[in-house]
């Protein structure tokens, strides 16, 4: 059996040694060098061609967004980022992912967290997942054209009420940047977004993504009322559900407990949009690990009024979400990851 081949990049040496013990564990990985900033990065990187790199975001000399960038511009190459979960730290984060990291680690308590511990198996989980994504992400073969598949009723449709919903997870944030970005200003439905994603970093997510759209992007609120034009994107730490009250709509936040693992669950936000009537529905799968949102999609389409997109296996960094819900042959369209937000406003 090949061993995933991992790079540890972190200017602390404690963590170093920490993270290495951690992943040494596990007889899929083999730890093959550590860097102790962003330039001993790229040039390890470049040298040792490994599997895998851990990044720290902050360190000195170079930090672990440029090193990102560098990297997969020169050596694409899975990189999972180590963030702290303070403002800051979260912020860098997304910039990270943006430059190409594919995922992330909150340490549990700051720059040098004694108790990494609790984020072990997540780790060793994440590095074996990153070793077989898709980071070469290749260009659209062709642009989006509509295929008029779904029978329009056009005079009931066009009275309905209109919802988008999208689901990610691993690869989401980049891919959420190619899709929210070319939503029109005057888009006729609110959007409402999980991304798996803890807490502390959903609403850096919506904060870098509402600088970049024509569209107004933020974090969900309890019992908020939903606008057309805007995007929602649900808490870390929350199950998002929509209501209707006065023929209104409504989002509720909630703690139970996590479903498949997730929260936000992508099966929670469907399911109960599958309980509204009067909408016509879109709803997206995207880049992910895993099969959340596939039980939402069916729910969904037992419902009725609902066009459900999955995102094509050659753009997606991971193809498990968009898989599975492709595999339960309620997709109605499979699109690239560039066409999508064109793919949204055709079916409203």
């Amino acid at each position: 059996m090949k061993q995933i081949r991992v790079l540890i990049v972190d200017d602390s040496a404690f963590m170093r040694k920490l993270i290495k013990e951690f992943l040494s564990e596990d007889p899929r990985i083999k730890v093959i060098d550590s860097a102790r900033n962003g330039q001993e990065a790229i040039d390890k990187t470049l040298k040792l061609k490994p599997d895998v790199v851990t990044m720290d975001v902050e360190m000195p000399i170079l930090n672990g967004i440029e090193a990102a960038r560098t990297i997969m511009k020169n050596c694409p190459v899975p990189i999972i980022m180590l963030s702290s979960t303070t403002k800051v730290g979260a912020e860098n984060t997304i910039l990270a992912m943006e430059a190409g990291a594919i995922d992330f680690i909150a340490k549990p308590s700051g720059a040098i967290s004694l108790d990494l511990h609790k984020v072990r198996n997540s780790l060793v989980e994440k590095v074996i997942t990153s070793s077989k994504a898709n980071i070469a992400t290749k260009v659209a073969r062709a642009p989006y054209h509509h295929e008029n598949k779904i029978q329009k009723s056009v005079s009931k449709t066009e009275r309905k009420n209109k919802l988008v919903l999208i689901g990610t997870s691993t690869g989401g944030p980049r891919a959420l940047q190619q899709v929210i970005t070319k939503l029109p200003l005057d888009l006729d439905a609110p959007v409402v977004v999980v991304q798996h994603m803890p807490a502390g970093f959903t609403r850096s997510l919506a904060d870098r993504l509402n600088s970049l759209s024509n569209v107004a992007v933020k974090e969900a609120e309890d019992h908020e009322l939903l606008q057309k034009g805007y995007v929602y994107i649900a808490p870390g730490g929350f199950h998002v559900r929509l209501y209707e009250k006065m023929g209104r709509l409504y989002v509720s936040l909630h703690k139970d407990d996590p479903v498949g693992g997730h929260r936000p669950a992508v099966n929670v936000l469907f399911r109960s949009a599958s309980k509204l009537k009067d909408y016509q529905k879109v709803a997206v799968i995207m880049t992910g690990m895993g099969s959340d949102g596939t039980e939402g999609i069916i729910d969904l389409k037992e419902a009725g009024s609902t066009v459900v997109i999955a995102e094509a296996e050659e753009s997606c960094i991971v193809y498990g979400m968009p898989k599975a819900a492709v595999l339960s042959k309620k997709v109605d369209e499979v699109v690239h990851l560039e066409s999508i937000g064109s793919a949204i406003q055709n079916h409203l």
